[in-house]
This record gives C-alpha cells, sequence and structure tokens, in this order.
C-alpha cells in the first residue's frame, strides 16, 4: 500500500463547532480511511498554515483520492494538500534508475 501525508486546515466554522460540542475526530478519520481499504498511520495536530497532519496507508491514489474529495466537499476544510510519501528504499531505486533514464533537455 502506498503511504501519504495530508495537511488540512479547518475552517473557522468547523473550530467553532469543535469548541462548542468537543467530539474525538481522530476516530471518525481513521473509520473513513478503512472505509476505503487504508489505515490511519498517524495523525497530528500542527500549528501554522495547517491545523492537521495525517500519515495514511491507502491500496491507490484512487482510494485515497476519493476521500479527500468527499472531506474537500464537507465543507469543513479551508486548505487541503496531500504528499505521496516513498521510503528511503524506493526513493535510492528512482535515483538508480534515474541514470538509465535516456533524457534529453530541450535546446
Amino acid at each position: 500500500m502506498a503511504l501519504y501525508m495530508t495537511q488540512a486546515a479547518y475552517t473557522g466554522d468547523a473550530w467553532k463547532a469543535r469548541v462548542e460540542s468537543p467530539q474525538d475526530r481522530v476516530s471518525h478519520i481513521r473509520e473513513m480511511i478503512e472505509a476505503v481499504g487504508g489505515r490511519l498511520v498517524s495523525f497530528y495536530y500542527s500549528f501554522g498554515e495547517y491545523d492537521l497532519v495525517l500519515i495514511t496507508e491507502a491500496p491507490d491514489n484512487v482510494s485515497i483520492a476519493s476521500l479527500l474529495i468527499a472531506v474537500a466537499g464537507g465543507g469543513s476544510v479551508s486548505n487541503m494538500k496531500t504528499t505521496v510519501l516513498m521510503s528511503a528504499e524506493d526513493g535510492q531505486e528512482a535515483v538508480n534508475r534515474a541514470g538509465n533514464v535516456a533524457y534529453r533537455p530541450p535546446s
């Protein structure tokens, strides 16, 4: 399964709702990810541009994209960014294979 890092920011209204009615969002997020065949690896609150950082596993890009589209459509997230993660071993393999790619810069 592929690994993904998702960073998200709650809207002001979402924070207001959370303060007025605190909920365990981690359990809900875990259930959503499992429903698409994935797994929540870790969940963090963060400061700055994003309020949340999630590391997830999913069977494929379409599975994680469907979940993220549903979340974005829900209106409680104002900014979301997802990055596909590679293990150090896979990254090194990509570097090794890059030497075999016949690339010519534009002239």
